[in-house]
């Protein structure tokens, strides 16, 4: 799914889809497979502490300092060229700038300008090689190794000059098609 969008702040997908819901996740771990557009993008956790306080990350690529507000903190993100691997701890970072511990994850807004191929949350952070082909940064040797013996079918056949024979179809004394390998020389009747 790709978000674009000239206003970052009005173009975006949220969820859960009503605003009075909650997705009431308690996994720690926030994980977005996403691909840097060098375009602005931001995305924004909302989280229950454990003195019922709804908190929010804001993090993006276009900010250069950390803002801690009592309800809304504010990140620097740098992201590489191509596919990036996001890790948020929601737990270490509620802890780290409120003090308190977070329960759950309330809503997740991701605002344009970015290609998501993967969110998930975790209980923990999980080695690439222990993670579902669909999950992981890079796909495994074996299914890279696969793609890459693949080809793609021409969009028409082959010239038949490059070719070393073409078939020729001729009608036999009895009436019936027989066909004789011949070099390139039939080539006009096809093209």
């Amino acid at each position: 799914m790709e978000i674009m969008g000239s206003n970052v702040s009005t173009t975006y997908i949220t969820g859960p889809r009503d605003p009075k819901m909650s997705f009431g996740i308690k996994l720690p771990f926030l994980v977005l497979l996403i691909k840097n557009l060098h375009k602005y993008f931001t995305f924004e956790v909302k989280i229950l502490d454990d003195q019922r306080f709804m908190r929010r990350f804001r993090v993006s690529n276009f900010q250069s300092k950390t803002s801690v507000k009592p309800f809304c903190t504010a990140m620097p993100m740098g992201m590489s060229p191509g596919w990036n691997q996001i890790h948020f701890n929601l737990a270490d970072f509620t802890r780290r700038a409120y003090g308190t511990n977070y329960m759950e994850t309330v809503r997740l807004q991701i605002h344009a300008n970015v290609r998501i191929r993967r969110i998930y949350f975790t209980d923990r952070l999980y080695a690439e090689e222990d993670l579902p082909n669909e999950f992981r940064l890079v796909s495994k040797p074996a299914e890279r190794k696969k793609h890459r013996d693949y080809t793609v079918p021409a969009a028409r056949p082959p010239s038949p000059a490059k070719s070393a024979a073409t078939t020729e179809r001729t009608i036999s004394p009895g009436g019936e098609p027989s066909e004789a390998a011949t070099d390139a020389a039939d080539t006009e009747k096809y093209y």
